[in-house]
């Protein structure tokens, strides 16, 4: 009685707590990333297919073990009785000895078994089996460098959400201010205008909400780029567009610029970058498959067993060792064997088509150890270059700032007019926004050298 008394009691609280909003959770970058490496399934689908290659080679290790052939069936056949000779006797007791005549003359039917197999296992097969295997580990490691570069690839979309979180939010906390401050510049003219003081004229009021609607036009675009770069990055961590996700850091921040000088980023990138170790990987398969295609021409070795039985219930066995009845009898005897199965004109076609396919890796693996060099060169220079620019712009903004505070201090005391305090706000803004958007563009090229020379963090 008392367990049926609390069965609605807990349904009730089960659904309260189902009800409930989930819990604000806060995170930092490393956080973020760890999280959208462990939810990302774009990684769980490339693990698959490594998964998947792993079968392969494994079908490929299988073909050198035994391996069986077998054909069984139920027929008809006709029926016999008697022996060998004529009349149906067994043994020739008097000459002459005359063979029965009537074998094909169907007296009736009889029910037939039939089986016949062949359990082998290659000895020898000139290499087919190694070549084929080394193909499929490369293959496999082909895999791996897709698993790796598509982890690089989800490691940088997510630092891209967070600095892009965190510079629209910054950029809309400041532009919000800057709001403030000119609504009460335009409500002081406004208010000398109807007062008719004659400290301000129509023109001022014209200038201030002009640069208005240019800061009002900014902050909506920041709050769209806020949303959509948290929500990124709640799909990316796993957590959901509908959780309270938050990020930890209270503003953007440069990341410090990689003690590394760009000929060792270079020679890493060659090293440990996700497509150089494809590009390995995938010249180890080529070869592999040309050796095998060429192995291909060549027979196969074997031993095993093959053994054949018939039966059929209404047929009388024939015991004579130089005369065999396919309806009725077996055998079962160890074999060693060739086995050539090769098509003269179309392995040659394979083996040149494996061979042209290997030339055309070789070419792109030459254009990928000029090319990437270039590549991270050019990720270098523009983080050097946005390191510096960032750097300056901060002076740039400050000097902005002091000279919007002193342009709407001398504004409030009359000696400023409205003109110069718009373009003192209006510089203050677009400095103090370059600088934020160039921080982030400066934090990403760091993120793009890491994954371009392979990195994972």
């Amino acid at each position: 009685m008392k367990r049926n008394a609390l069965t609605p009691i807990l349904l009730a609280a089960g659904v309260l707590l189902t009800a409930l909003p989930g819990r604000a959770e806060t995170i930092n970058l490393q956080q973020a990333v760890e999280m959208s490496l462990a939810a990302d399934p774009r990684i769980k689908e490339r693990e698959q297919v490594i998964e998947a290659a792993r079968g392969m080679l494994q079908e490929v290790q299988g073909n050198a073990g035994w391996r069986v052939t077998a054909n069984a069936f139920i027929g008809l056949a006709p029926k016999v009785e008697g022996g060998f000779y004529q009349g149906g006797a067994q043994s020739c007791t008097v000459l002459p000895c005359t063979p029965r005549s009537d074998g094909d003359r169907i007296d009736g039917i009889s029910d037939w078994t039939h089986l016949d197999f062949a359990l082998i296992r290659p000895l020898y097969t000139f290499g087919k089996i190694e070549r084929y295997g080394e193909a499929a580990q490369g293959n496999i490691d082909l895999k791996r460098g897709e698993l790796k570069q598509t982890r690089g690839d989800t490691v940088y979309d997510t630092k891209r959400a967070y600095f892009g979180y965190l510079t629209a939010r910054d950029i809309r906390v400041f532009l919000e201010d800057m709001q403030g401050r000119l609504n009460q510049a335009i409500e002081s003219v406004e208010r000398n205008l109807k007062e008719e003081t004659g400290e301000s004229r129509q023109s001022d009021l014209y200038a201030l909400q002009t640069a208005k609607g240019m800061l009002a036009k900014y902050v909506h675009q920041s709050r769209a780029v806020e949303k959509i770069s948290l929500d990124g990055l709640k799909v990316l961590t796993g957590a959901g567009l509908k959780s309270d996700l938050t990020v930890a850091d209270a503003r953007i921040e440069p990341v410090a610029f990689p003690q590394i000088d760009l000929a060792e980023f270079q020679a890493r990138a060659l090293l440990e970058r996700p497509e150089m170790q494809q590009l390995e990987a995938g010249l180890r398969t080529r070869r592999a498959l040309v050796a095998a295609k060429k192995a291909d021409r060549m027979p196969d070795v074997y031993a095993g067993v093959v053994g054949q039985f018939n039966y059929a219930s209404q047929r009388d066995r024939l015991d004579n060792p130089y005369l065999n009845d396919p309806f009725n009898g077996g055998g079962l005897t160890p074999v060693v064997g060739v086995k050539w199965d090769s098509v003269f004109g179309v392995t040659s076609a394979r083996v040149n088509q494996a061979q042209a396919e290997l030339e055309a890796l070789n070419h792109k693996k030459a254009f990928a150890v000029a090319g990437i060099p270039f590549e991270v060169g050019e990720a270098y220079a523009n983080a050097r270059a946005n390191h510096d620019s960032q750097r300056d712009l901060a002076e740039g903004a400050a000097a902005a700032r002091r000279w919007m505070v002193a342009s709407l201090a001398d504004f409030s005391a009359g000696l400023e007019s409205a003109d110069n305090v718009a373009d003192a706000i209006k510089n203050y803004a677009l400095a103090q926004t370059e600088y934020l958007r160039t921080v982030n563009d400066y934090n990403m090229n760091v993120a793009q050298l890491a994954r371009l020379t392979g990195e994972l963090r």
